[in-house]
């Protein structure tokens, strides 16, 4: 590296914040994460909402374009230009009131104009293919709009799996903390057992191997966690920085007793999808209709070489009706008819894909709220099984093979029982995604201008 690249370099590390945040320009990051508030950050700072937010002012975009054409078209010009031709020049000396009687036609001279002119056209009737444009790009910003919120149903869902990921690694690393110190005290027993000639050697040998196995599961949890941590930031939009979670502050959401899709805005972005199928397919029928188009316009000449002046206006209507253009309209038709049975039978689709995400949502939740209560008594089962074990062990009465056998079964319960409480905060949050409600209510949506 040359010592200007070592400059530059050295001068990037000094000028970074200690443990900042490598995320660009993105500010108000959170000292502490709830799943609350990762899902409002998420929302307003992932890349794929703030695409899916452009796509949205594109579509906006469209709305004004296909406007366009309820509002007249006004063309200002100016001119100036000499000629000896005589087709050309007769008509300047028209245009500028010098004709005399005397002048030769076939060689009028060489003459100048000096032109202003100022026009107005606007189209009175097209066959509503106008209107049906509005229409059809009206109904693809409205399908934009829910296409976003259908893509942060999804982002908020993903960003509460991902909070719970962390909270489920955590409390494993604290499991397989708890049982390392297990076996650590079980050791330092048998080894004071072995010392006083009371524990054989192969007993002492697999206490050591499975404290082993067990500083091997804690290096597991501990990349487990922070590999948690990586997608949990990931999703948020932010490339690195400290996550510290706060599990105990957000509320518990409420499940409505009627478990229904039709809040699903993937749902209503395909009824906006076949509004614009229905206002294409006018539009292409519009092909069949003749058009109406009025104009005026307004001129002032002005010569120099022959020296005359002179103004003229025009104004009409006209009426346009192609009777053959090689059955271009009707394939037009034919194409949108068949553009909006497709997305009639997407939606059927969709309806169905969408009753079987909900009654699979409700069946997975169901089912994590019973594994919880299951998990609740095995951890209590096997704490008191592992108490009494330790106790006898100390005693000599059992043998170290026993109290690792049980010592195993509580991290077992234990890493239970974590799976089961995130189980049933993520079947919770996949539920609502699937009925189409927020993850949190009362959240703030962002507004297409910001």
């Amino acid at each position: 590296m040359s010592k200007l690249g070592k400059m530059i370099l050295l001068l990037g590390l000094c000028m970074a914040p200690a443990g900042g945040w490598a995320s660009g320009d993105i500010s108000g990051v959170p000292e502490v994460w709830t799943a609350r508030n990762s899902v409002e950050f998420s929302l307003a700072h992932s890349p794929d909402s703030r695409v899916a937010l452009q796509r949205i002012k594109m579509a906006e975009a469209a709305v004004a374009q296909a406007r366009v054409a309820y509002y007249p078209q006004v063309d200002l010009s100016a001119q100036y230009g000499q000629t000896n031709n005589p087709m050309y020049s007769f008509g300047n000396i028209l245009s500028l009131g010098a004709f005399v009687q005397s002048m030769d036609f076939n060689n009028p001279g060489r003459t100048d104009d000096l032109n202003f002119r100022a026009g107005v056209q606007y189209r009175f009737y097209n066959g509503g293919r106008d209107r049906a444009a509005v229409e059809a790009a009206e109904a693809g910003f409205a399908q934009s709009q829910m296409e976003r919120e259908g893509l942060n149903s999804r982002l908020a869902f993903e960003v509460v799996r991902a909070f719970q990921a962390i909270v489920q690694a955590k409390e494993m690393l604290e499991a397989r903390k708890a049982s390392s110190a297990a076996i650590d005290a079980s050791l330092a027993v048998a080894q004071a057992r072995f010392d006083a000639g009371d524990l054989l050697k192969a007993d002492l040998l697999y206490l050591e191997v499975q404290q082993s196995r067990a500083s091997e599961n804690l290096i597991l949890a501990e990349h487990h966690l922070e590999l948690s941590k990586k997608i949990f930031l990931n999703l948020l939009g932010l490339k690195d920085g400290e996550v510290v979670i706060d599990s105990t502050t957000d509320c518990e959401e409420q499940i409505p007793g009627e478990r229904t899709y039709s809040s699903r805005p993937e749902l209503k972005g395909l009824a906006h999808a076949e509004e614009a199928a229905i206002a294409e397919l006018e539009a292409a029928r519009g092909g069949n209709l003749p058009t109406v188009d009025g104009f005026a316009s307004y001129q002032y000449d002005k010569g120099y070489v022959i020296d005359g002046s002179g103004d003229s206006w025009m104004a009409g209507v006209k009426v346009n009706y192609r009777l053959y253009e090689g059955n271009n309209t009707s394939a037009n038709v034919a194409k949108a008819m068949a553009a909006l049975a497709t997305v009639r039978a997407q939606r059927t689709k969709l309806e169905l894909g969408m009753d079987l995400e909900v009654k699979q949502a409700d069946l997975s939740y169901r089912q994590a709220v019973e594994r919880l209560q299951v998990t609740e008594k095995m951890v209590e089962q096997a704490e008191e099984s592992a108490r009494l074990s330790r106790t006898r062990f100390k005693e000599g009465v059992i043998l170290s093979s026993d109290l690792i056998d049980v010592e195993m079964r509580l991290t077992d319960a234990l890493v239970r029982q974590s799976v089961a409480r995130a189980n049933i905060k993520v079947a919770k949050a996949d539920l609502r995604r699937a009925m189409g409600l927020p993850q949190f209510e009362g959240m703030i949506k962002e507004k297409v201008g910001e």
